[in-house]
């Protein structure tokens, strides 16, 4: 398995550099020439999308439709260039508190803060001194604001510590005489998970439309989920490889939401909402329908989205390792799919690209051309795609921008504009020309 390792440097690379021994220095890395168990039938073409997020019995099979394409586009997408000068940023959000300030990622360890179209100097947290960043994956990955941030002042934040490089998630507060700057000693540690390899680290915080606190966690990396002798992806009794959903409104550690779906179950973690994920790198929720979108990084061959109707109780499979996208991965033919749920869209690499980072569904109001679309890119090649489902059922994907960035992840605003986030240390709008 190869882990991408080019420095700043050579980070205008082709995409071909993506599958190279030598691979750019990514976040959502997935690995490449696998040794065994990979899937060797002829690659789809450069989309696959099926009707439903499909749970698959013993006899049945998920819809799909080979497509490129969906019905010629209407608008284009481009990028409109917003700050630069940032150091690897992973992230981007809003705290929700009427501010119109945008905070910002750096893998290294600190928070910056977008104000009035600026770039501030000051971060809004730095944190260095505690994060592990020397492996391509680990760092600081995500902040998410509490949804009572205008009167708690407390916010979520997801690295892997210099300690013990375990995956820390940890909760602030901002200093009672600065918006503009948080305490670094109001740190409180809510969970810490042993990560054994660097990479596959997940990295995603995002707080539902129920107040609760979803995290995304990667499968301990590695090639091919090779941690015991089913992998994560299907033991219940670890927390890599999963969504997890913790209830965060307590003053000192989390709660387990009693609606999760293994309260009580023995031998299964409380804390997983739902399994069977490689690295889910970036997931969302629909801010008007409250459907979960997930997009997961595959191993060698396909990328993945998942989508969960907001109407889930939870405990979906989304089948790692059994399952690359809608292949069998192991074993690599013959697997058993029952009870797994697949993903509504995927793309090969023989197309291009390497490694899927997930976006945001467009709820805007300055680009009404795009509400219902939900953005995704490739960190290697830097295409834009929408997917969204049709009057009949069926998810079409849409090519929509060679952006020439390596976006590590989308954004959204209070009030649903998007933004492309490029580890080259810029920010871009999302906008439609």
């Amino acid at each position: 398995m190869k882990i991408r390792l080019i420095f700043i440097a050579c980070l205008a690379l082709l995409v071909a550099a993506c599958q190279s021994t030598a691979a750019p220095a990514s976040i959502p890395a997935t690995s490449a020439a696998a040794t065994s168990a990979a899937d060797t039938s002829t690659p789809l073409p450069q989309s696959t999308v099926a009707s439903q997020p499909t749970k698959v019995g013993a006899t049945a099979a998920p819809a799909t439709a080979a497509a490129t394409t969906s019905a010629p586009a209407a608008f284009n997408i481009d990028l409109e260039p917003l700050v630069s000068g940032l150091e690897r940023p992973t992230y981007l959000t809003d705290a929700s508190d009427d501010s119109g300030r945008l905070f910002v990622t750096e893998q290294p360890g600190r928070i910056r803060i977008i104000q009035k179209g600026q770039l501030l100097d000051q971060p809004f947290l730095d944190i260095t001194d505690r994060v592990s960043s020397d492996a391509n994956e680990r760092g600081l990955l995500s902040v998410a604001f509490s949804p009572h941030y205008k009167s708690n002042g407390q916010f979520f934040v997801y690295y892997v510590r210099q300690l013990d490089e375990a995956v820390t998630i940890a909760r602030f507060t901002v200093s009672t005489n600065d918006p503009n700057v948080a305490d670094p000693n109001s740190e409180t540690i809510l969970l810490t998970i042993d990560h054994p390899v660097g990479n596959h680290n997940g990295g995603q915080l995002q707080f539902g439309p129920d107040g609760d606190l979803y995290i995304g966690v990667g499968d301990g990396g590695g090639q091919g989920d090779q941690h015991g002798q089913f992998g994560n992806g299907q033991n219940l009794n670890v927390l890599l490889a999963k969504l997890l959903r913790l209830d965060v409104s307590a003053a000192q550690s989390y709660a387990i939401p009693p609606s999760n779906p293994f309260v009580n179950t023995q031998d299964v973690r409380p804390e997983i909402w739902a399994y069977g994920l490689r690295n889910p790198w970036r997931f969302s929720f629909d801010r008007v329908t409250h459907d979960l979108y997930i997009a997961d990084v595959g191993q060698d061959t396909y990328e993945e989205v998942n989508v969960q109707p907001a109407s889930s109780q939870g405990g979906e499979n989304y089948g790692w390792r059994s399952m690359e996208g809608l292949h069998c991965y192991n074993p690599s033919s013959g697997c058993d799919q029952s009870g797994l749920v697949l993903p509504v869209a995927e793309y090969s690499h023989a197309y291009g690209g390497c490694s899927i980072t997930g976006g945001y569904v467009y709820r805007g109001t300055q680009y009404p051309a795009l509400n219902g679309l939900y953005f995704f890119a490739d960190y290697c090649s830097g295409k834009i795609w929408s997917l969204q489902r049709d009057a009949s059922g069926q998810w079409q994907m849409t090519e929509r921008l060679d952006s020439g960035a390596l976006i590590t992840s989308f954004g959204e605003d209070q009030a649903g504009e998007l933004y492309v986030v490029d580890q080259k240390g810029a920010i871009d709008r999302l906008v439609a020309r």
